[in-house]
């Protein structure tokens, strides 16, 4: 007979074994229930409700257990598919504000709001990079406006607002904001977030679009911003090219999945003055300056076409847009808020951690598992972030960190020497004090690489946190020895 024949008998027989086993118990189980199914029935009623009740409450009871243990619950903190509610935004702003966030930003955003609505104008931004003339047209739409031109480019380096009332009667606010693509920084952030503020954007270019032009035109669309794509200095190509580039726009903005109507791409000319080389009487040639007419009686015939058919959807619009914005504001406030809340617990636990080292009988890493200071801290760390772990994911995280924390406590124990040796006049003392500044910088990096896998995936993954825990453990070493070092000698002094 072969090994693998011998092996096919075996399971056969294993098999048969089970099949027999199986069937017993199942005989032996439908006995007792139908012995005691009778004496309940021949019993008082109330004895066999109470039964009956007894058993679906064990019932209840083990679901849940079963529930708790093996079923993950859905982070807290899940971002919402739907567009955000003035309900919505309000109950978070609560919640981050009970939590201690700084929902000082997002509140400011919501009362601009206010105002504006308040105020009754329809807001209409021109935005696009530096010297594509959007300045010029609002000179040209409201010659009477004191807008700064400067022939250099990135003349706006601040955002400014100037009345404009249409035929209709509509009262307007064209607002002139910085250039995008220029040099000072932090003035495309100002123009983008004031463009997003706005019912409406005149989106204004020269040529066909750049990389960077596409993206800012994605990054209003993420914002369902109505857009009127404006082709600036249009007297510079004749009929054909001008034909030529409007359709190549119209592509650009349905590429992008971005929903434009063809008579919201126009062709325009500013007007203005410009530079060119003239021949004198005397024969000699010079500059000289020369008017140019405005033409934007397309423009705007397209504004005034967008104002009369979403005048009602264009303040809907908008409002979601501020609230996606206040929400994005309350995301950075909760990111600061964690991270300087992770901080405090990390270093707490580990506090905890190197008091326990130094009142070990018999120093191990078992502290990262038998205590409950880990369970502790990364329950707090978890709930910080959102997440709602199994206790088996807790517990497998720290016994991953544990059977980690093994390996390189030599390396932990040396870089703890060296690290004391920073502090003279310690003597015999800093022998003693060495593996409990190891035990502290073992569980400083096993928090940190939690947050890490917390911040990056919302929940806790324990084979990923120990991969980080592993991968980061020598430059966490490096980085905090001294604080720690400093922690255990100020324990260790009263």
């Amino acid at each position: 007979m072969t090994l693998d024949r011998f092996v096919r008998v075996i399971v056969a027989v294993v098999v048969a074994l089970a099949f027999v086993v199986a069937i017993a118990a199942l005989l032996f189980i439908s006995e007792s229930a139908l012995n005691v199914w009778d004496r309940l029935r021949a019993g008082p009623p109330f004895i066999l409700y109470t039964y009956i009740g007894i058993m679906a409450l064990l019932a209840v009871a083990a679901i849940w257990l079963v529930f708790r243990l093996v079923v993950k619950k859905k982070a807290a903190l899940e971002k919402s598919a739907k567009p955000l509610s003035k309900a919505d935004i309000k109950e978070r702003l609560q919640q981050a504000d009970a939590a201690g966030v700084d929902t000082r930003a997002a509140q400011a955003e919501l009362q601009q709001l206010a105002a504006r609505q308040a105020s009754g104008a329809i807001h209409l931004c021109f935005f696009g990079e530096i010297s594509t003339g959007k300045s010029s047209l609002i000179k040209a739409l409201v010659p009477t406006a004191d807008v700064l031109i400067d022939a250099v480019g990135g003349s706006t380096a601040s955002v400014r607002h100037y009345r404009w009332r249409n035929n209709a009667g509509h009262e307007i606010l064209l607002t002139d904001v910085p250039g995008t693509g220029g040099h000072e920084e932090g003035l495309d952030e100002v123009a983008a977030a004031e463009a997003k503020r706005s019912h409406l954007v005149v989106f204004v270019c020269d040529s066909d679009l750049s990389r960077a032009e596409l993206n800012a035109i994605k990054g209003l669309l993420a914002f369902d911003k109505p857009i009127i794509l404006v082709l600036n200095k249009a007297d510079r190509y004749n009929n054909d090219e001008r034909a030529m580039l409007l359709q190549k726009l119209l592509k650009r903005i349905e590429d992008l999945g971005g929903e434009v109507q063809r008579d919201h791409v126009v062709a325009v000319t500013a007007g203005g003055e410009s530079e060119v080389i003239k021949r004198q009487a005397d024969g000699s040639e010079g500059r000289v300056s020369v008017s140019r007419d405005a033409d934007i009686g397309v423009l705007v015939v397209a504004i005034n076409r967008m104002l009369s058919d979403e005048a009602a959807p264009l303040d809907a619009r908008r409002e979601r847009a501020v609230f996606q914005i206040a929400a994005d504001k309350l995301r950075a406030a909760e990111s600061q808020y964690r991270s300087q809340r992770s901080e405090q617990i990390i270093r707490s636990s580990t506090r905890k951690a190197v008091i326990g080292a130094m009142a070990a009988v018999s120093p191990g890493t078992d502290i990262l598992v038998q205590g409950y200071i880990g369970t502790t801290m990364t329950r707090e760390l978890c709930d910080l972030y959102g997440a709602a772990p199994r206790d088996l994911d807790i517990e497998e995280f720290l016994s991953l960190g544990q059977s980690r924390a093994g390996k390189v406590l030599p390396l932990s124990m040396a870089v703890a020497g060296n690290g004391l040796k920073a502090f003279p006049g310690l003597g015999t003392v800093a022998g003693g004090l060495a593996h409990a500044v190891a035990y502290g910088l073992i569980f400083d990096a096993l928090g940190r690489s939690l947050v890490l896998t917390l911040s990056r995936h919302g929940e806790l993954v324990p084979e990923t946190a120990a991969k980080e825990f592993e991968e980061g453990i020598s430059e966490h070493l490096e980085s905090g020895v001294r604080r720690i070092a400093k922690m255990a000698l100020e324990e260790k002094t009263g």
